[in-house]
């Protein structure tokens, strides 16, 4: 079995969908848009089998957790970026342009190399690279 996506719920759906088809290299449906509920949503494809839906709703509540603190429930995705090299360029691109960075770029104690990121509307986003035995 594989995970197949990872949905979002957004204020700016158009934002959100430009912001992670220009720095991830991502690909969009055309859209999707339910009259009756007024609910819109765009699936977002990375290169590989999971991707990320966006949706909007009028009506959904802001999240109450703070962005920059750990929480129970879904804390953040993760999106493999290539190379250590490509996670420090994307980490310094992504603060140049103002967003966030939670975690600066560095090497776990399980050898991955990462960093975190908030993406427009505060949701954490790993930048990272395999370890070469995985």
């Amino acid at each position: 079995m594989k995970i197949s996506h990872v949905a979002i719920w957004t204020n700016d759906l158009e934002g959100m969908r430009n912001f992670y088809i220009h720095y991830f290299d991502a690909s969009s449906n055309d859209g999707y848009y339910n009259h009756t509920k007024d609910f819109k949503s765009y699936f977002i494809t990375f290169d590989g089998d999971c991707s990320l839906e966006l949706m909007h709703m009028p009506g959904i509540p802001q999240s109450k957790n703070d962005p920059r603190k750990q929480f129970t429930g879904l804390i953040h995705f993760a999106i493999n970026v290539g190379s250590k090299q490509r996670v420090d360029e994307l980490t310094e691109e992504l603060r140049r342009d103002g967003f966030k960075i939670v975690s600066e770029p560095r090497t776990t104690g399980d050898g991955f190399y990462e960093s975190v990121i908030l993406d427009p509307e505060g949701n954490r986003v790993e930048l990272m690279a395999k370890p070469d035995n995985h």
